[in-house]
């Protein structure tokens, strides 16, 4: 779709309606989530909300769920552009639900290391494959009038001391892998572009000169650069690139920024130039009075049926030895559905990417439907996973004062008085923008009905000082700590503290939690019960004991949204807790195992080789167990591929470094990341970039494609295929480039073009793949420009890094003149 067309001439007609100080005002938020209005240009407020697997709204907890797409991981683990922009459509009818016009994603950084706290929000770790799929999502989102945001701008692949850290990032590097992906962003049409916190090379990216070469002269990019929430942080970085602080009204783009311009420290033409992208914006998302939205019409969706999909075209099959997958029904008496992510539905990593679902289904909910009675179902955790703290569940709330289902909140100033109550629906409670303004302390009333009795941990989440009361008794008094420096994980993984209660079954207790508020833009506190349960050693005997006892055993393992979530980076990526203890118990009593990997990005695999099938979920939504029984049971094929490889150890990785020495963090590998550092390695990765089985089998029978080739120009091949086995099957089918002899230090290999098919059983397949001008290009050092070396590439194509059957030539020749 076009996008609403504003002239030029119309965008200084409105730009000249208004004064300095009105332009200043439009430069930055006007609170935590909105743009200013400006009537005199027939402007209105616009809202932008967080992403990428949902859109959040105004309120970030039970008030107002949302749809729950699979994470950014899963959606790339399709290849699927179609898949993908089947999503952006999901959300882009969530923003226009909630009345949202900018959607702060898709987050486009690259997997340089498998440690990175956001490996799960981002996409791949090929520029390519990031870049096609970011395309997808952000025209079908854009389609329907609702703006993308691609970010982080640039090189935020990870978080470790994310407001200060200066990445060190040669420029072909920097061309190469981290500012491809964006190119192609811009390329698709992207109205915004999020900057970074971090510096690159020196500069922080509020102020760098890449927000003007090669954004703006050399990609022609016109639209909004906004800045991630509080990462300006001076009043001479108006003078640069970045068009938007947020939030807002900004202390230091406010009256500090009128002051600068009228001393000449900021020329008042920088700030006229971020009006008219912010002009510009606002005509296309609809926010002006006088030009007429044209947009997509979003036809209706069953928005279920799709997540369902989606999340089973993401799914790969790792291993799958003696085809124990799919499992068939009629042979299943018993069924064993362990690990402590079974039950627990892991549908989304954390951080501001996260939302509250309408519902989440839980592989052991969706396996019971999908089995039905025929077939018994038996649960066990097998090893618990507490690296949080768990709200008290919604049916064992009641407020204490309405008797509604819930808690009480009770807001008070400074002097004690009331200033408002509301009722939640759920003990986890989260604030943002002005909902705390003038509150010093927030109390969290309820009535707890316990379902077992015995000795219970009831506690409290949340930085800064708590108290908390059973029936009128203080039983914990404590001021909790952030054990991070980053303010973002004080709330989205807050600390906690808990007291042990002797609690009865059916017996309710009134519980009052009391905390101050430190002030801020953020704030958020948990009200958590762990009820009383079997010992560990009692709890895996009987998991073990169950697998031996089934016709199939399901573990269900993987990490938790503490564990993968902005604000901090892995330590490990070791399965957490006795996880990989219990797979080889299970694997050992039971040969029919089947274990799904519940996680968002890489987890140690060196057990892998001793159980029969390895299937990964990913954080799959809010439909994922509905999807894995799907797929287990042979409903659905499981569609993915990797995005990024999976090693079998964490020593083995070739790139792991998120940890800067001194503010810095050296990019020392160069392009070589993600499976062109495996490349050069001596060591294999368990499953490399690009592999993932399905329930028939391939056979690739020819590569055709031009002998010649000019630089500049695309280059179409022809891939044939067969599906040899007895039912219809996807395939992706993946071309790769090599360079044998070269002056350019170039990858092994790398992605040059891919594209998705299917067909039938027996039937034959003639995939066209077109390899763009682009994949032969490197970055010149000495020009400082792109170039081509004519000569001899070789042309591979198959199932993934490791499996590439067919391979021909084609000579790259030297434009003329």
């Amino acid at each position: 779709m076009e996008p609403p067309h504003i002239s030029q001439q119309h965008v200084e007609e409105l730009l000249g309606r208004l004064d300095l100080e009105r332009k200043v005002r439009l430069v930055s938020g006007a609170g935590f989530w909105h743009t200013p209005a400006e009537p005199a240009i027939g402007l209105r407020g616009m809202f932008l909300s967080d992403g990428p697997s949902g859109v959040r709204g105004e309120f970030w907890d039970e008030r107002d769920p949302s749809s729950c797409l699979p994470s950014p991981t899963a959606l790339a683990a399709t290849w699927d552009e179609r898949s993908v922009a089947g999503s952006a459509r999901v959300l882009a009818a969530e923003a226009r639900r909630k009345g949202v016009d900018v959607v702060l994603g898709p987050t486009i950084n690259l997997h340089r290391s498998p440690l990175g706290g956001r490996h799960f929000e981002c996409f791949s770790e090929d520029p390519l494959l990031t870049g096609r799929i970011a395309g997808a999502y952000i025209g079908a989102l854009q389609d329907a009038g609702v703006a993308a945001t691609p970010k982080h701008y640039v090189a935020n692949d990870s978080e470790t001391e994310r407001y200060t850290v200066d990445v060190e990032v040669d420029e072909r590097t920097l061309r190469e892998l981290y500012l491809a992906p964006f190119e192609r962003a811009v390329a698709a049409g992207a109205w915004l572009v999020m900057s970074g916190y971090n510096g690159v090379n020196g500069h922080t990216m509020t102020e760098h000169p890449l927000l003007d070469d090669p954004l703006r002269t050399e990609w022609g990019f016109d639209g909004v650069v906004v800045s991630d929430w509080t990462a300006v942080r001076t009043t001479e970085a108006a003078a640069a690139g970045n068009d938007l602080a947020m939030p807002g009204p900004s202390e230091v783009w406010g009256a500090p920024l009128l002051t600068a311009i009228r001393e000449g420290r900021v020329p008042e033409a920088a700030v006229d130039d971020k009006v008219r992208r912010i002009i510009r914006l606002a005509a296309r998302v609809g926010a002006l009075d006088d030009v007429v939205q044209r947009r997509t019409r979003l036809p209706a969706v069953d928005r279920s049926r799709h997540l369902r999909s989606a999340a089973a075209d993401s799914m790969v099959l790792l291993r799958n030895e003696g085809e124990l997958l799919p499992l068939w029904r009629s042979r299943l008496g018993r069924v064993a559905v362990l690990g402590p992510n079974a039950s627990a539905a892991r549908v989304q990593g954390g951080g501001s990417s996260s939302v509250v679902p309408e519902y989440a289904v839980s592989p052991l909910e969706g396996l019971r439907t999908a089995l039905g009675p025929a077939t018994e179902v038996v649960h066990r955790e097998g090893v618990f996973l507490r690296d949080e703290l768990e709200p008290v569940p919604a049916d064992l709330l009641t407020n204490p004062v309405t008797g509604q289902r819930g808690v009480r909140v009770c807001f008070r100033d400074a002097h004690g008085e009331v200033l408002a109550t509301e009722n939640r629906g759920s003990a986890r409670l989260m604030w943002t923008g002005g909902e705390l303004s003038g509150a010093e302390t927030v109390e969290v009333s309820a009535r707890v009905l316990p379902t077992a009795s015995g000795t219970h941990e009831l506690g409290v989440a949340g930085v800064g000082p708590h108290r908390l009361e059973v029936d009128g008794s203080v039983v914990l008094e404590r001021t909790l700590s952030p054990e991070g420096a980053d303010p973002a994980e004080a709330v989205l993984a807050p600390p906690h503290a808990t007291a042990e209660v002797e609690l009865e079954a059916g017996r309710a207790v009134d519980v009052l939690a009391t905390h101050r508020v430190l002030g801020g833009w953020l704030g958020a506190v948990t009200l958590g019960l762990f009820e009383p349960g079997a010992d560990a050693a009692t709890e895996f005997a009987a998991a073990v004991a169950a697998a031996s006892e089934a016709d199939a055993a399901v573990i269900v393992v993987g990490t938790t949204a503490r564990t993968e979530s902005e604000g901090s980076d892995r330590e490990t990526i070791g399965l957490p807790g006795g996880q990989r203890e219990l797979v080889r118990a299970v694997a050992e009593a039971n040969p029919r195992t089947v274990v799904v990997v519940n996680s968002g990005a890489p987890v140690e695999l060196d057990w892998h080789e001793e159980v029969p099938a390895v299937l990964l979920s990913w954080f799959p939504g809010q439909e994922g167990g509905n999807a894995l029984a799907d797929v287990l049971l042979g409903d659905r094929e499981p569609g993915g591929r990797l995005p990024t490889t999976w090693p079998v150890r964490q020593r083995d990785v070739p790139v792991l470094g998120t940890r800067p020495d001194h503010g810095r963090l050296e990019y020392a590998e160069g392009p070589h990341i993600g499976y062109r550092a495996w490349q050069r390695s001596d060591r294999r990765p368990a499953y490399s970039f690009g592999h993932g089985l399905g329930y028939t089998r391939w056979e690739y029978t020819s590569l055709r494609g031009p002998e010649r080739l000019l630089a500049g120009d695309d280059a179409l091949f022809q891939v044939g295929l067969t599906n040899t086995g007895d039912r219809h099957g996807k395939e992706v089918v993946q071309l790769y480039l090599r360079r044998a002899e070269s002056e350019v230090d170039r990858p092994e290999l790398w992605l040059a073009g891919f594209a998705v098919t299917e067909a039938a059983a027996g039937a034959e397949a003639l995939v066209p793949v077109r390899l763009e001008a682009e994949a032969f290009r490197h970055w010149d050092r000495v020009s400082g420009g792109w170039s081509f070396e004519p000569g001899t590439f070789t042309v591979l194509a198959g199932r993934g890094v490791a499996d590439l059957p067919l391979r021909t030539e084609i000579q790259l020749d030297a434009p003329t003149g």
